[in-house]
């Protein structure tokens, strides 16, 4: 006991950084894979064609490489970001390409019909998407939402390669340091309760948007 009391105050510091990193990224890339979303469907064909591209540049390359890349590749042509920075625009650009698809086909899912209602009735661009479409789509798309939130926070372990000390690198130091396995295993708690929480509050949301059927 005395051994996890001692262990806390480093794993605290890594649950902060991976918090952060967490929440940075879902509150930039879910807004973003909105505009994503919208600019894959618009009928512009370059403004299609280039969120097409970025789609497949971010979902056909690994996370991890993207992260090297901007972090240790990018200063080769003198562009240069500091840690934190680096790891959070590597995170939105790539979880912002995967909303975006979700996104996508949550709206495509939407019934034709229900476009033609709304210009019968006299309703705007802006309102049959805020009104109409929006609830709609969220209630589709909460499940793979929910699957890549939770594939989110056990990704944020990744930036251990530009050198954060989030919560799993705060772990192994003291694995190494100790020769124990104790601080994983109070590492892979914390990464189950974290789990449990975000799945507890989806199932939430899902049954809020209950009536969106």
């Amino acid at each position: 006991m005395n051994y996890l009391t001692g262990l806390l105050p480093s794993l605290m510091e890594g649950l902060i950084t991976t918090f952060k990193i967490f929440f940075i990224t879902l509150s930039i890339s879910l807004p973003l894979g909105v505009i994503v979303a919208l600019g894959r469907l618009s009928k512009i064909r370059l403004l299609s064609l280039f969120t097409g591209i970025y789609i497949w540049i971010m979902r056909g390359t690994p996370l991890l490489l993207q992260l090297i890349f901007i972090f240790f590749g990018l200063p080769i042509i003198g562009i240069t970001f500091d840690r934190f920075p680096a790891a959070i625009i590597a995170f939105v650009l790539n979880y912002g390409a995967y909303f975006g698809e979700i996104f996508r086909a949550g709206i495509q899912s939407i019934d034709k019909g229900q476009y033609e209602a709304t210009e019968v009735l006299g309703l705007s661009h802006k309102q049959t998407f805020f009104r109409i479409i929006l609830p709609q789509m969220i209630k589709r798309v909460l499940p793979p939402i929910s699957n890549e939130v939770i594939t989110l926070i056990k990704d944020t372990a990744l930036v251990y390669v530009v050198g954060l000390d989030e919560l799993l690198r705060a772990a192994k130091i003291a694995s190494n340091r100790d020769a124990s396995l104790t601080p994983l295993v109070a590492v892979a708690v914390f990464y189950l309760l974290l789990t449990a929480v975000l799945t507890g509050v989806f199932k939430k949301l899902e049954d809020n948007y209950a009536y969106y059927q």
